[in-house]
């Protein structure tokens, strides 16, 4: 009995050991590389003359030949950071004034100066492990300090109840940074050396940019290595959309998909609770850690074979297994019928399919579902666009059309491309027809097809942008307002920014006839 006992006990505390670092390799596995050891491909600075790449680590030195008057920052270029974990390692060289840093979250000055939120590095030991707000109210947190700064910018600041560990101010340390919302921790060498709660609005930065700093001054050299991201889920309740842009295609005013993004992507960071990533490299962001805390996912890009998840199906099944929303826009409904049809009909309910969906330029009077938390406000509206209609449905699928219209007989006359009669279209004559849907998965999460968008001036159109806009909302697991969504207004001028250089670039005027 007692050698039973003993072996059970021995059992449990090796399975307890598995398990424990079972979790922790897991947890390991989350975090992205930002830097390859050998390049600063995806790092860029307006000077490039301090930054290169030695003994394996990000280097940037100044000397009597190449004085640094200025501070100088070298940017991380393929994404930004909102909630996080970030992981190096740095080593800095030189008098005790040398001084350096790692930006986060920050804001880019017109010539490249980076503000907002650093964690501080310095020879002497003086700042290294303090919160510093750069171009901003200075020191948050001083080494061994935690500091909660109030609404009014009011600070309550208290000793760590932590010993500070030991820094080897020669050789190589370790830098921990954690932001959640408000609550930035900073570790050195595995202890929290500074912790800040930031509930001052009008400063605090909830997402911005990656920089590394050389400060102004004597000759130095800093150098940073190991460098690894990985992504939160956004801490006190917010949600996370990805706007993905294809890459151009069409004419001049046709599948403007840069140009949409960014105009609706301007409209949803002005909605409370909701952080934007918006990305406009033409295809996959390059990002590895783009998708790891979105809640919502949204494309808006050409298909088929020029479709961006290409070559991410299982990729993006993960994500949507663990609850993230997808959303497809114009041409990104359309995928080959097999295995991305059916991981289509899974994850936003349905596609188009050639040979049964159709794609005709048409007037549609477009009608809302009015009892949908998306449409519900919107109003029927007459907009001409590459309408897709006869979409495959899978017949288990709960899709809830959100926008509807009948086309006429001309759109249901030429189908396809080359455009044939389709005699299951011309037989569904006078059917209501769904323009853009919603399915509420299994998994929890939610798709939307929404097949407009061929325009880049239908934009204007309030009812279209803000149904679009509440579905974005909606999909990544966010609360439509009972209201609806009610968007600032496009101008002409808004229209022709950010279009793609095509040739001829053509003016894009406002549509004649807007809904409100």
């Amino acid at each position: 009995m007692h050698w039973s006992l003993q072996n059970a006990i021995a059992l449990w505390f090796v399975s307890t050991l598995i398990f424990i670092g079972t979790a922790e390799a897991s947890e390991d596995a989350d975090f992205r590389p930002l830097f390859d050891g050998k390049t600063l491909e995806g790092w860029s600075a307006p000077d490039m003359r301090y930054w290169s790449v030695r003994d394996g680590a990000i280097t940037a030195e100044s000397s009597e030949k190449l004085p640094c008057k200025r501070n100088q920052f070298l940017v991380w270029q393929l994404g930004e950071l909102d909630d996080f974990i970030l992981r190096l390692k740095f080593r800095i060289a030189g008098k005790p004034s040398a001084n350096s840093g790692i930006q986060f979250r920050t804001q880019l000055a017109d010539d490249g100066h980076a503000i907002g939120y650093q964690a501080d590095i310095d020879r002497a030991g003086t700042y290294l492990g303090l919160l510093y707000d750069e171009h901003g109210r200075g020191i948050l947190a001083k080494r061994g300090e935690k500091t909660v700064i109030g609404p009014d910018g009011d600070r309550q600041t208290t000793p760590l109840k932590v010993k500070q560990a030991k820094v080897d101010l020669a050789g190589w340390n370790d830098y921990e940074i954690i932001a959640c919302g408000p609550h930035i921790t900073l570790k050195i060498n595995g202890v929290t050396s500074a912790e800040v709660i930031d509930e001052e609005k009008s400063q605090q930065d909830l997402s911005g940019k990656l920089a590394l700093q050389i400060h102004s001054g004597p000759a130095m050299k800093i150098q940073f290595k190991d460098i690894e991201l990985k992504r939160l889920q956004l801490c006190n309740g917010r949600k996370k959309v990805v706007l993905l842009a294809g890459a151009p295609s069409h004419a001049s005013g046709a599948h403007e998909f840069n140009a949409g993004v960014k105009l609706l992507a301007k409209r949803l960071h002005a909605i409370d609770n909701l952080a934007v990533a918006s990305y406009h490299d033409g295809g996959w962001p390059k990002d590895p850690t783009a998708l790891q805390n979105a809640d919502g996912l949204i494309v808006y890009a050409d298909g088929l074979g020029s479709h961006p998840l290409n070559g991410h199906l299982e990729e993006v099944d993960q994500k949507t297994r663990q609850g993230m929303g997808l959303m497809c826009m114009h041409y990104a409904v359309h995928v080959e019928p097999g295995v991305a049809g059916d991981f289509f009909k899974k994850w936003i309910g349905g596609h188009y399919e050639s040979g049964y969906s159709t794609n005709p330029h048409w007037t549609a009077r477009v009608e809302p579902n009015k009892k949908h938390p998306i449409t519900q406000p919107q109003k029927m509206t007459n907009i001409n666009d590459e309408w897709y209609f006869s979409i495959r449905f899978p017949e288990d699928a709960q899709v809830t059309p959100l926008l509807q219209a009948v086309p006429d007989k001309q759109a249901r006359s030429k189908n396809g491309y080359p455009p044939v009669p389709y005699p299951h279209i011309q037989a569904a004559a006078g059917k209501k027809e769904t323009l853009m849907w919603g399915l509420e998965r299994p998994d929890g999460g939610r798709g939307i097809g929404f097949t407009g968008g061929h325009w880049h001036h239908n934009w204007a159109h309030d009812d279209q942008r803000d149904a679009v806009l509440g579905g974005i909302v909606w999909v990544a697991g966010g609360k439509v307002p009972a209201e609806g969504i009610a968007s600032a207004s496009v101008s002409e001028e808004e229209l022709n920014s950010n279009l793609d250089p095509k040739s001829p670039l053509l003016r894009i005027q406002l549509p004649e006839a807007k809904s409100k």
